[in-house]
């Protein structure tokens, strides 16, 4: 298998799509030695990738759910209380939603129907979590988990996650590789005596990313080095 984002295209092949173009590109790529075989995991660690994939998943969900009904209510002019907003989504807060009445039952209607649905996530998000905890637990992942929970910032979901998405680690022959593939390297363009950075590169691995840099924030309030000068180098990912 290889990623067809890397297989060499000239402009006429890109602007016109046809199997015909595209066979004939690939046998190019295959007879010039350009196509790079990528890592395939095992079948059992794809499926352990597709638990924690499904839980992330389900996370956005929730989160564009809780958004439709505050915007909801903002829209029919229902002032939501700041002290209820501080109550990040609890028991009370729910419950002051579900008490909330529009001028018509249509209305009222539709905000239960976003409010089930939230409460289906719920549970669903609850589940997966226990059945995620329960993976760390196996002898597959015990060892692993205990040992990456000693890092400032590394949670049990945190350390699955980096398990199941970097699987075996040692397929990475150098540090800069790695670094390459979670996209933690400078995004820069060099022609001639000129050098470009632009940043930090858009090419990434998006929930490794992510996640390391969420650690990084985490970490800092348990670092001996001044907050300051970690601001300065950990990046911001949008």
């Amino acid at each position: 298998m290889a990623n067809p984002a890397d297989i060499p295209t000239k402009d006429k092949e890109r602007r016109t799509k046809r199997d015909r173009i595209d066979c004939r590109k690939l046998a190019r790529s295959l007879r010039n030695g350009e196509i790079e075989q990528i890592y395939v995991p095992s079948r059992s660690k794809l499926e352990d990738r597709t638990l924690i994939r499904t839980r992330q998943s389900m996370v956005r969900k929730q989160t564009r759910c809780k958004n439709q009904i505050k915007g909801m209510l903002l829209f029919y002019g229902v002032r939501i209380a700041e002290q209820k907003e501080m109550g990040h989504w609890s028991r009370r807060f729910i419950q002051w939603i579900e008490g909330v009445r529009l001028e018509r039952a249509s209305g009222d209607t539709a905000l239960k129907a976003h409010l089930e649905e939230l409460t289906h996530l719920r549970q669903l998000i609850a589940s997966l979590n226990r059945a995620i905890l329960d993976l760390a637990r196996t002898q597959e992942y015990r060892p692993l988990v205990r040992l990456l929970r000693t890092i400032p910032g590394i949670s049990t979901l945190a350390a699955m996650i980096l398990l199941v998405e970097l699987d075996k680690i040692t397929r990475f022959p150098s540090l800069d590789q790695l670094s390459s593939f979670v996209g933690l390297i400078p995004d820069t363009q060099e022609s001639g005596d000129k050098q470009y950075i632009r940043g930090i590169t858009h090419r990434r691995h998006s929930q490794l990313r992510w996640l390391l840099i969420e650690a990084s924030w985490i970490a800092i309030r348990k670092d001996p080095v001044p907050s300051d000068g970690l601001r300065a180098i950990l990046p911001k990912d949008g």
